[in-house]
């Protein structure tokens, strides 16, 4: 039986409809294997006649690694002329989306194969760009050419009863290093997923994604949660207005430690007259204080409550503690307790003879009351979309930092937005 060794060649690079003119292998350089396409009849695409081939021009694309190296696809694309003088159309280039995207530098199958690899397998642009043997541009506008449609999808983003919003650091700019905020969008409910990351950390941002999504979808939302933000309250209120607002409990008890620490902060000044040192009764406790009370043991409860003998002669953060344990009880309550019982708390916390901190947790809670009852009739939790962020974050420990949000998010959203990549095979690059 004979064998077509080009026939081989074309059928290894996956480009059955080619033909393999040759293929060069210089030391130190990228295998180069040399195509055209068979057709031999081509008609003009205006008026029909049987066109000439007018020159070749060589295309060098990105292609997959082969047998281990480097490679590139030289594509030999034919100008066709047609021979009609009278003809609007005298010359065009030939086009083959099997070979390669209009104005694109990579073939067909590596544009497909770097996508993957960046976007759902979470892999940086410079070491796939490596691998290939390429520029890290010539790789990052092939995951932009064909991820786009991906998350762009509409059908990527489904139907949702629960949103939750917050915010992470995108990037340092400029010389005083100032911070860049993003908000990530996360449908909380089960299964969770990352539905988009916008710039800014403000109402209008989150309102702007909001009010852009059809009516029909936004009545379907239940519940919204968010971390006693101001500004994500205002784009609840404004683009959610019937839906119930859920407190995150991870923030309100983290609001709690936070005016503990600065509690144990100011007691420690006024007693010793500085900030806290190492054999400083208060600061060894400082761990203690913010560790949940079930989670000591005998050993860590008596620790805890030496050192508050010690450096604490008033009781204040004694009394902040408490505060903070109770509010922690809040959740343990069941829905006919709980509202009673945050009233009778917050009564508690705001009275006069309770440390400033105290007092300004009262109001806090007393400012968030409806917000936090909600959670007991809808338990959901921004705890997605702080896992959410985690995978963001990956994103940009893998990047080592990012200057254009539109890189940003596309790759956030392919990694963490849960797009159909089935849907990466048939797709038309724009």
């Amino acid at each position: 039986m004979e064998v077509d060794p080009t026939r081989m060649c074309a059928l290894l690079v996956g480009l059955p409809d080619v033909a393999v003119r040759g293929v060069v292998d210089e030391t130190g350089r990228p295998l180069q294997v040399h195509v055209e396409t068979t057709a031999t009849v081509v008609g003009c695409p205006a008026c029909g006649t049987r066109a000439r081939v007018k020159d070749r021009a060589a295309v060098a694309l990105v292609d997959l690694p082969a047998f281990g190296r480097a490679a590139v696809l030289v594509w030999h694309k034919r100008r066709w002329r047609c021979p009609e003088a009278d003809c609007a159309t005298s010359t065009w280039t030939e086009h083959a989306p099997g070979i390669a995207a209009a104005r694109a530098r990579v073939t067909d199958r590596a544009g497909r194969w770097v996508t993957a690899q960046v976007g759902r397998d979470g892999r940086s642009v410079a070491e796939v760009a490596r691998q290939l043997g390429c520029d890290w541009h010539t790789v990052m506008d092939a995951v932009v050419a064909y991820g786009t449609p991906l998350v762009e999808d509409p059908a990527r983003i489904g139907e949702v009863t629960a949103l939750g919003l917050d915010e992470t650091l995108f990037a340092r700019t400029g010389a005083w290093r100032t911070r860049s905020w993003c908000t990530s969008i996360v449908d909380v409910g089960s299964p969770s997923q990352l539905l988009d990351v916008v710039e800014g950390r403000t109402a209008k941002a989150a309102s702007g994604w909001i009010d852009a999504r059809p009516d029909t979808w936004r009545n379907r939302i239940r519940w919204a949660t968010l971390d006693l933000s101001g500004p994500y309250r205002k784009a609840f209120d404004d683009s959610l207005p019937d839906a119930t607002q859920v407190a995150d409990p991870f923030h309100v008890v983290k609001v709690a430690n936070s005016k503990l620490d600065e509690c144990r902060r100011r007691v420690q000044n006024d007693t010793l007259g500085h900030r806290g040192r190492r054999d400083d009764p208060l600061y060894k406790g400082r761990r203690l204080l913010t560790k949940a009370h079930e989670r000591l043991d005998e050993k860590g409860n008596e620790k805890l409550l030496g050192f508050l003998e010690a450096g604490d002669p008033h009781g204040e953060v004694r009394m902040s503690w408490h505060a903070k344990e109770t509010l922690r009880g809040f959740y343990t309550q069941s829905a006919d307790e709980a509202e009673g019982f945050l009233d009778e708390l917050t009564a508690d916390l705001v009275d006069e003879s309770m440390p400033v901190e105290v007092r300004s947790l009262g109001r806090t809670l007393r400012r968030w009351r409806d917000q936090l009852l909600a959670w007991h009739a809808a338990k959901v939790s921004n705890g997605p979309t702080e896992a959410a962020n985690n995978l963001v974050k990956r994103i940009k420990r893998i990047g080592f930092g990012f200057r254009r949000f539109q890189h940003y998010r596309l790759r956030v959203l392919l990694y963490a937005g849960r797009p159909n990549w089935d849907r990466l095979a048939t797709i038309t690059p724009r």
